[in-house]
């Protein structure tokens, strides 16, 4: 795989060594109603690249470059997910807002967990996701 479209520019063999790397997470398929919106919200509240094909399939990348995806419409919405994922997000408080602005919801407020503030949220079509960030002072 290799950034937003599982090939290397100028190589079709090469992969991408952001995501080549042993154990890590490297590609999600996030499902969803409404892909734009979906887009949109991930953009806001976490950062992300978001490149928006004519086809409507966007594609997304995290600011470091080892985390690609899309988003699909042909699975069903995670609200009670086995697996939950937690992203890290600089502000904690911020990012909430941003969730409830961008058209999310808020499922568990950010509270203290040993070291960390930790919230879960909802995105846009329902899917529960974790937020974290480091506590300071």
């Amino acid at each position: 795989m290799a950034r937003n479209d599982r090939e290397t520019k100028g190589s079709s063999n090469a992969v991408d060594a952001h995501l080549a790397r042993h154990g890590g997470l490297s590609y999600l398929e996030i499902p969803t109603v409404d892909a734009e919106r979906s887009a949109d919200f991930y953009g806001q509240v976490l950062g992300w690249s978001v490149d928006r094909r004519e086809t409507g399939d966007p594609r997304f990348e995290d600011a470091t470059g080892h985390l690609i995806g899309r988003w699909v419409t042909d699975r069903a919405i995670s609200r009670d997910p086995g697996l939950l994922a937690y992203f890290y997000v600089d502000r904690i408080n911020n990012a909430v807002g941003r969730v409830v602005a961008h058209g999310g919801e808020v499922v568990k407020a950010p509270y203290p967990e040993g070291n960390l503030w930790v919230a879960t949220v909802r995105d846009p079509a329902g899917n529960m996701i974790g937020l974290w960030q480091e506590r300071v002072g």
